[in-house]
């Protein structure tokens, strides 16, 4: 953030000061909301949550270097105070699991205006541009993508991994400074108005929309419900800005409609301004391409994982061309950009010789279809095809839709002729995958339905042999990055013994 005296941050935040000796001592630091991460200068911040309060670890922030703590209340030691309001409280933050009085809230909200003072600043001195992706899938492989392509140009902030909550989006935000030239953030929502409100917070110039898929339907109820919602970030863009839109998908295609920006279109379709053709896969599903721009043309070979990355790669390279990157930067840095968020596509080579695709951060059916697309072409490269693995779990947040969908996933195993696909869990929606499965062809054990990690894993050790490939994927509560990280740390073993019951 920029430098600011703790009297500045009481006005932009509407708090008071408490137990200040000198309002105007400056925080010339970073925002922390975990007080074993405090150093000089830094401004510590007092979250609720279900295991610990951190008003109770103001002082340890305090004694830790921290000039002044923002809290919902006085604390004891140097602080900034805002009122609880419980009616502010954001009913998705998982920074708010223990906030039973407002409390966290009102920080929150404080934080966010925090962040939009410190924003406003930077882009009124012309020295920071804010880039806003959203989309149903893709976000953060695209938000790494563009980090990359856009580091040759200046120092980039974007925020580790998919940390794009009410917490994590002004936290992000405040990481930028006066050194800072670009700010990449990933504008999610689960809810009308979410991705509105973001951006009243960080005010971008440039937007990308990547997709509208079917993540969060549950929440949103119709696709058109999540278009609309997409859509809001266009819709926040100035006159001045650009909107990357997906030529694509219809539906993002139309948000041209929605902005007073100008609109650079991506994809495949004949008419997008930025195309790729001649999209090969190499042995490791990594795609090479063919970018053809207004301003010339030029070979593409990305480093990550998946056909899909195609369009993401698209449209990194549509904000670097704004940004003022040539094609040569453009293409060379793509090229090196590799998986920079865990256990999205990470492709590891075990010991044991097994490919484990370690997918498991999250998971929704266009990204499962993706990653299941991806696992194929990897297995069937090269002279002799390898045995395909698909350890799929649940889906979350489908609504109504998610039997339907988990029975899609299923039948799509099938039709891609994975060798095997281990379903896990015992709910209606992980039934309905295996089930699928079995409706669409398979027999035998080709799918089965396992209860639980470890039966999973057990049916791995036992059966995985060298040269097989096994895709890890499933909604992030499912918690199945245990299988890939079991599979990647396994020894050479000539098999392997554990209970794999399947599910009747």
């Amino acid at each position: 953030m920029i430098e600011m005296t703790l009297r500045e941050i009481a006005d932009v935040v509407g708090g008071t000061l408490h137990d200040v000796p000198d309002p105007e001592v400056r925080v010339t630091g970073s925002v922390e909301f975990d007080s074993r991460r405090i150093g000089s200068g830094d401004l510590f911040l007092a979250l609720p949550g279900t295991r610990a309060d951190g008003h109770d670890w103001a002082a340890t922030a305090v004694a830790a270097g921290a000039v002044a703590v923002l809290a919902a209340r006085p604390v004891g030691v140097p602080a900034i105070v805002v009122a609880p309001n419980p009616g502010s409280v954001p009913s998705s933050s998982v920074a708010l699991a223990g906030d039973s009085d407002g409390s966290g809230a009102a920080v929150l909200a404080a934080l966010a205006d925090l962040a939009r003072a410190s924003v406003q600043r930077l882009t009124a001195a012309g020295t920071l541009t804010v880039i806003g992706v959203t989309g149903s899938s893709g976000k953060t492989s695209t938000k790494d993508l563009l980090a990359a392509v856009l580091a040759p140009l200046g120092t980039v902030v974007a925020p580790p991994g998919s940390f794009n909550s009410e917490l994590g989006h002004p936290w992000t935000a405040l990481r930028a400074n006066a050194d800072t030239r670009f700010l990449v953030l990933e504008m999610s929502a689960r809810g009308p108005g979410h991705i509105a409100a973001a951006a009243e917070v960080t005010p971008p110039s440039i937007g990308v929309v990547l997709n509208v898929g079917t993540a969060h339907l549950g929440e949103f109820g119709s696709r058109e419900a999540i278009a609309k919602t997409k859509g809001e970030l266009v819709q926040a863009l100035p006159p001045s800005g650009l909107a990357v839109l997906n030529a694509d998908d219809q539906q993002v295609a139309a948000m041209a409609a929605r902005t007073t920006a100008r609109v650079v279109t991506v994809g495949t379709s004949a008419g997008a301004d930025l195309r790729a053709t001649d999209i090969r896969l190499d042995d490791a599903a990594r795609a090479g391409f063919t970018l053809h721009t207004p301003v010339g043309s030029i070979a593409i070979q990305l480093a990550v994982h998946g056909e899909h990355q195609v369009g993401n790669a698209l449209s990194a390279a549509a904000v670097a061309l704004e940004c003022g990157a040539d094609l040569d930067t453009i293409a060379r840095s793509l090229s090196g950009a590799r998986a920079a968020s865990a256990r999205r596509m990470d492709v590891q080579t075990t010991a044991a010789g097994v490919t484990v695709v370690n997918d498991s951060y999250n998971a929704n059916p266009d990204s499962v279809r993706a990653a299941l697309k991806a696992l194929v072409t990897m297995s069937r490269a090269g002279e002799t095809p390898r045995r395909s693995w698909a350890v799929l779990g649940e889906m979350g947040e489908l609504g109504e839709e998610s039997v339907i969908e988990h029975d899609r996933i299923g039948r799509l195993a099938v039709r891609l002729d994975v060798h095997r696909l281990i379903v896990v869990g015992t709910g209606r929606p992980s039934r309905a995958m295996h089930q699928g499965a079995v409706m669409e062809g398979s027999w035998g054990e080709e799918s089965i339905l396992v209860p639980d990690i470890g039966a999973a894993i057990a049916l791995l050790d036992d059966e995985v042999e060298a040269g097989d490939v096994v895709l890890v994927k499933a909604s992030k509560s499912v918690g199945l990055w245990e299988v890939a990280e079991h599979l990647i740390k396994s020894e050479p073993s000539s098999g392997r013994t554990g209970s794999t019951e399947a599910v009747e």
